[in-house]
């Protein structure tokens, strides 16, 4: 799933490096640029989710695929879906049940030091709160469909990547990451390019931490099918 808004500039390069055996889902969120007509006319479905918020377009893409097997991506050309390889292989194999990107910067303005952090002060919290020793809850990620859709995510902001971790862990989910490169972003950041964005979406995330556990029931990981 890539959600978008407003990616024009970096969808050709996003679209281009979508791994062989896989789909792209972008989900247009209320993009002004032409996005949703790129991203058709380079071989992509669209799915529209007015809603605005980012967990509510990577929400609208988990609902919309059909694969065993997703992945999350972000649209800003920052990620390489590229990477997304072995994150699939692992689950494909059995041998974890959500795997993660750990972002390491290719430069010294790919990642912010308000987001670097607001990215550690959230790992601390998140520690606290489930003892998963994660160092990064950036967006490229991967997961079974079935057993994402178990774990009942409700929101529909900033905190959708933290609650799924969060989730996923009171559930009893193997997590695991994988270093993978960070590029500077293309275009201005909706979120973390400012401290008040940064920390709009640190808010977000301490109400996700907030709730008590056992908020989603055990899944089982289903037999492996085709990725999308």
């Amino acid at each position: 799933m890539l959600p978008c808004l407003d990616e024009a500039a970096a969808l050709p390069w996003v679209l281009a490096r979508i791994p062989s055996g896989m789909r792209a889902i972008v989900v247009d969120n209320g993009s002004t640029d032409g996005s949703a007509d790129i991203a058709r006319d380079l071989g992509a479905r669209v799915v529209h989710e007015s809603r605005r918020g980012f967990g509510a377009a990577c929400h609208a893409g988990l609902a919309a695929a059909t694969a065993d097997i997703v992945c999350f991506c972000d649209c800003d050309a920052s990620l390489d879906p590229g990477d997304l390889v072995p994150f699939v292989r692992r689950i494909h194999e059995g041998a974890a049940d959500l795997v993660l990107g750990r972002r390491r910067p290719e430069s010294r303005g790919a990642w912010p030091l308000h987001a670097r952090a607001g990215n550690l002060a959230l790992a601390r919290m998140l520690r606290r709160r489930t003892g998963l020793r994660l160092n990064d809850l950036g967006p490229l990620r991967a997961a079974r469909r079935e057993a994402l859709l178990s774990l009942g995510l409700t929101d529909r902001r900033s905190g959708y990547p933290l609650q799924m971790v969060v989730r996923a862990a009171d559930a009893g989910w193997r997590i695991t990451e994988r270093d993978v490169p960070y590029r500077p972003r293309t275009g201005a950041s909706k979120v973390t390019g400012t401290w008040r964005g940064t920390w709009g979406a640190v808010r977000d995330m301490r109400r996700v931490l907030a709730e008590p556990p056992g908020q989603a029931e055990p899944a089982e990981p289903e037999a492996a099918g085709a990725v999308r």
